[in-house]
């Protein structure tokens, strides 16, 4: 179970509606075919879409987590990417079945005593949920939006209703978000949730570097560029499951356990969706996800098996 103790719903819903946002940006709304309520979620969780075509997208909530009869995504159409957003602006049409999975949470959206809140692009769909959290709470919070103009920035009517909550910078109009101005000066009690492109979350980061520890907290579209590491052969105990595995060097530990028939679970394979979470009960985990904070990583009780690998010879993992 990828989420350690907690459930992973797989469910059919149809959708319900789908809608133009802004300029290549369009909405579906899925809801559940008998009408029941649809699972719980927070603020910055995703759904994995499978498509019928056998593509599987992760695509974060945007709705309103109080809202349950429905959920809610945001989809760029990218025509240089890999199908899935292609198949969703073409093809899904209102009272279609789909198939998801979910919610997986990796951002872990927690009541603090504020919010800065950055969105670039199509990274403002987690990031509205949280906006809208964050009001409901009556939690003093700031939104800061970017786009390359302003007809390619979704949800704008929503985010205008939050009055001088929302600063919107339309690169063509505005020019890019002022970080240094926005993160000159920490703020204490306040954590920074952003989403968006790499060179947007580069920037947050290296500006908010002199904030106090876990402030920061980033979700990824793609894995950052990194270093290539050795691998050397890995002996993966699976305790739920009384098997050992030896995973050889350049083959993943999730690949591995796979093709033993284990209870594993992956979807991206790269680091950033979060599905192939698995706890970690003896051994020191390698991270080469870019999902955990440095906290996460230094606790060492979790790990994403599809890219992650041990810094010893042995592994034990919940599996």
């Amino acid at each position: 179970m990828s989420e350690g103790t907690k459930a992973v719903h797989e469910m059919l819903v149809r959708v319900r509606q789908v809608r133009w946002e802004a300029a290549g940006v369009v909405s579906v709304e899925f809801s559940s075919p008998d009408g029941r309520q649809l699972p719980s979620w927070r603020p910055g969780a995703h759904v994995e879409l499978a498509l019928p075509t056998g593509i599987v997208r992760q695509y974060s909530l945007c709705g309103s987590p109080q809202d349950r009869s429905s959920y809610r995504i945001g989809v760029l159409r990218e025509r240089a990417g890999r199908g899935g957003s292609e198949y969703v602006h073409t093809f899904l049409r209102p009272g279609q079945p789909v198939r998801l999975r979910g919610p997986l949470d990796n951002f872990g959206f927690r009541r603090e005593k504020g919010y800065l809140l950055i969105a670039g692009g199509i990274g403002i769909t987690p990031v509205l949920a949280m906006a809208k959290q964050a009001a409901a709470w009556g939690l003093p919070w700031q939104l800061l939006y970017g786009g390359r103009t302003a007809d390619s920035m979704a949800f704008l009517d929503e985010l205008r209703a939050h009055g001088d909550n929302v600063r919107l910078y339309p690169k063509d109009r505005a020019g890019r978000i002022p970080l240094d101005e926005w993160l000159e000066k920490p703020r204490s009690g306040t954590a920074i949730y952003a989403c968006g492109p790499e060179p947007l979350l580069t920037a947050v980061e290296e500006r908010a570097a002199h904030w106090a520890p876990g402030s920061v907290r980033l979700e990824r579209f793609r894995p950052r560029p990194k270093p290539t590491r050795p691998d050397t052969e890995v002996e993966v105990v699976c305790a739920r499951s009384n098997r050992t595995v030896v995973v050889p060097a350049g083959r993943s530990i999730l690949g591995a356990l796979e093709a033993e028939g284990l209870p594993v679970t992956g979807s991206c394979r790269e680091g950033v969706c979060g599905t192939c979470r698995t706890r970690v009960i003896d051994g020191e985990p390698d991270h080469r996800d870019d999902i955990l904070t440095a906290e996460d990583r230094a606790a060492g009780d979790h790990m994403y098996i599809c890219v992650s690998r041990a810094r010893g010879e042995r592994l034990v993992l919940d599996a």
